[in-house]
């Protein structure tokens, strides 16, 4: 008698302690994929917080405050409203010689204005650009991402509006999230630019929520596994399939893969399996001092001289 009790009692407990991780895996997974419109200070990075914020940050979440472009162009621009999937909102900025024109997509958390640094770059090669808020991001519409999933539509959007404009030569250029959103695009649309320039993506969603897990000295399991489940379901689709490894198999156009050889939230391992899946031309750089950021401003020199090294020998493919 007493054993059944036991039992009894020890399956209720392991019921509730269930259902109170799909709980906060739920709010966990709701921040995580919609910003707020208030003025919260957004999380810190794992290595900055205390071992209660970082407590409190597995159990509600991070805070994301929506993506705001505080700075413009200094250079003549000029706005365009694009009707995707949501309402995007894009910077045409054109370059005084026409050798293409390359889109940018910004990583989760970012907006246009962060890639103004990377678009001078591509102006000064002679392209025009065309930067871009992702829905939930500057100017465009929403509150919510995806981290590519959705995403991966608007890079079609902004492709078709630059090709109707009569563009051949158009190039694709995204870091994190911008880089997953173009592999899915070229995976689900078939578009077909003259290159690619990717940089950071992960491998697959499971993996990079594991790795942020992991950041913060964190198991993944069962929590990883129900954050991607949840954050899925919220969103309207399946993230456990959400895997830029498997996008690479159906690209062929030419490919510049980057990535910083300390990066904690995408591994070597996703980064060589990607390469791998790759078909055409492709080429691999590392930058052996970058972690997860911005590598045109600690290897501006090296990332420049990638570029132009990338474009130059695609001009001939």
């Amino acid at each position: 008698m007493k054993n059944r009790k036991w039992i009894k009692r020890s399956l209720w407990a392991l019921t509730a302690i269930f259902v109170l991780m799909n709980i906060v895996a739920m709010f966990h997974s709701y921040k995580f994929t919609h910003f707020t419109n208030n003025k919260t200070e957004k999380t810190k990075a794992p290595k900055k917080l205390t071992n209660e914020q970082k407590i409190r940050t597995l159990i509600l979440g991070v805070s994301n405050p929506r993506p705001e472009n505080k700075i413009i162009p200094t250079t003549k621009f000029k706005t365009i409203k694009l009707k995707s999937n949501k309402e995007i909102e894009c910077w045409s900025i054109k370059s005084k010689k026409t050798k293409g024109t390359v889109i940018i997509f910004h990583g989760y958390g970012g907006n246009k204005s962060s890639m103004l640094d990377k678009a001078k770059i591509f102006l000064e090669l002679g392209y025009n650009t065309l930067l871009v808020d992702f829905m939930g991001s500057g100017g465009s519409e929403g509150d919510q991402t995806t981290i590519g999933f959705l995403e991966a539509e608007q890079v079609k959007t902004c492709f078709d509006y630059c090709a109707k404009k009569g563009e051949k030569n158009i190039y694709l250029f995204g870091t994190s999230m911008g880089s997953v959103s173009i592999m899915k695009s070229i995976n689900d649309y078939a578009i077909n630019p003259k290159g690619i320039i990717i940089e950071c993506p992960f491998g697959s969603m499971y993996e990079t929520v594991c790795a942020r897990f992991k950041s913060m000295n964190a198991p993944t399991f069962p929590m990883a596994g129900l954050l991607v489940f949840w954050g899925g379901l919220q969103n309207g689709f399946w993230a456990f399939g959400h895997k830029p490894i498997e996008y690479a198999k159906k690209i062929s156009c030419p490919t510049l893969l980057l990535y910083g050889a300390k990066d904690e939230k995408v591994s070597r391992k996703e980064i060589d399996k990607i390469f791998n899946n790759l078909k055409g031309y492709k080429k691999l750089r590392i930058y052996q001092k970058a972690g997860h950021e911005d590598y045109s401003k600690k290897y501006k020199r090296e990332w420049t001289q990638d570029i132009q090294e990338f474009l130059l020998t695609n001009k001939y493919k």
